[in-house]
């Protein structure tokens, strides 16, 4: 585990190099968050960083900063198409549910120029979690409501309920149901006429970490961001992941940059990791390296329960993060995964850094 680390963090560190050399990466960014801040005080093209999941949400989310609005609601409507959308079941509207078939959603959001924040979690029946979150944040002096409380406060702001289990992500539950094992009661599709029982096979079935993460700068160095998910599928229910916890899911300060994260929440919630990312970058590291850094700390705090027969993590685990001068990174415990951003220019897929190749 140690020697593929060490060449990871070359590969990292060789990368760094590289763009700094070439002119790619501020040398405000090395300087520290007053350069930085300097820099960006004088006017710059706005960046928007999400998960692979949000290519829809950061060309939306620039087209609102390049319209005037602010970072925070520029964001928050970015991620609303994806929570709007019933074919992604990680998030809003389709997402796959716990394990009695209840979809419950989590939600959090920081200003940077206020550096107020608001989440929401265990959130039933309201499609748009991340809109509540902004309400939690601007209208009361709470940062975080949960289940049935939040739910009266949504519905008090005029969020009508709605049943956000499709057909699809219903019959993808069903099928969990059934095949958890030979000797219950659920049968799986075919074994009514006759076929007996067939040999559990759970691993078949969809299953997702759920959530999208959005973070944006804008042309005046202001920063936001917003993560919302449906959290772990089949989960207990009541389950609260990251995704609503500020320094968790989420991190914003507006002299630096931000983080948010997807993936194993648990182990996010271990080490408070999106503080922790943008805490790399005050101290000068820029987002790919403050990404690496908070990666090898979780490998580092990892259970043996939750590593391979090799010791690397048997989980993943994804950071993105952006600094307030517009530089910025996404990064993975194992390779081939991605991240969308718009860059101002156009939103893409780009390769995010990794620790481990995917065995």
């Amino acid at each position: 585990m140690a020697a593929e680390s060490n060449v990871n963090r070359r590969t990292f560190i060789q990368v760094s190099t590289a763009a700094v050399a070439g002119g790619l990466v501020s040398q405000d960014v090395l300087a520290g968050p007053a350069a930085a801040s300097e820099r960006a005080s004088a006017g710059r093209r706005p960046v928007v960083i999400s998960s692979a999941n949000g290519l829809a949400a950061v060309a939306e989310a620039m087209r609102q900063l390049n319209s005037g609005a602010d970072p925070l609601d520029a964001v928050i409507e970015g991620v609303v198409k994806v929570e709007d959308d019933p074919n992604d079941t990680s998030v809003g509207l389709g997402g796959l549910p716990n394990e009695d078939g209840v979809v419950e959603l989590d939600a959090s959001c920081m200003h940077g120029p206020t550096h107020k924040a608001g989440g929401v979690a265990a959130l039933r029946n309201i499609r748009n979690p991340s809109k509540v979150a902004r309400l939690v944040m601007q209208r009361t002096d709470h940062v975080l409501i949960v289940g049935e409380g939040a739910l009266r406060f949504a519905k008090a702001h005029g969020f009508m309920e709605e049943n956000l289990l499709t057909d699809a992500s219903r019959e993808i539950w069903l099928r969990w149901k059934e095949s958890l094992s030979k000797d219950d009661d659920w049968l799986e599709p075919g074994e009514w006429n006759g076929g007996g029982k067939g040999a559990a096979n759970p691993a078949a079935i969809p299953f997702t970490y759920g959530t999208i993460n959005c973070c944006a700068v804008d042309a005046k160095g202001d920063i936001a961001g917003v993560t919302t998910t449906s959290g772990l599928s089949y989960k207990i229910p009541g389950r609260v992941g990251d995704s609503p916890i500020i320094g968790a899911g989420l991190y914003v300060d507006n002299k630096v940059g931000a983080a948010g994260s997807t993936g194993r929440g648990e182990a996010n919630l271990q080490n408070c990791s999106s503080f922790q990312i943008v805490d790399e970058m005050r101290r000068g590291n820029s987002p790919e390296e403050a990404c690496r850094i908070v990666l090898e700390r979780i490998v580092e705090h990892t259970e043996s329960r939750l590593r391979k027969k090799n010791g690397r993590p048997d989980y993943d685990l994804k950071f993105y993060a952006v600094s307030k001068t517009g530089e910025y990174a996404a990064a993975s415990l194992w390779s081939g995964a991605k991240f969308a951003v718009h860059d101002g220019a156009q939103a893409k897929l780009e390769d995010m850094h990794y620790l481990y190749k995917a065995e």
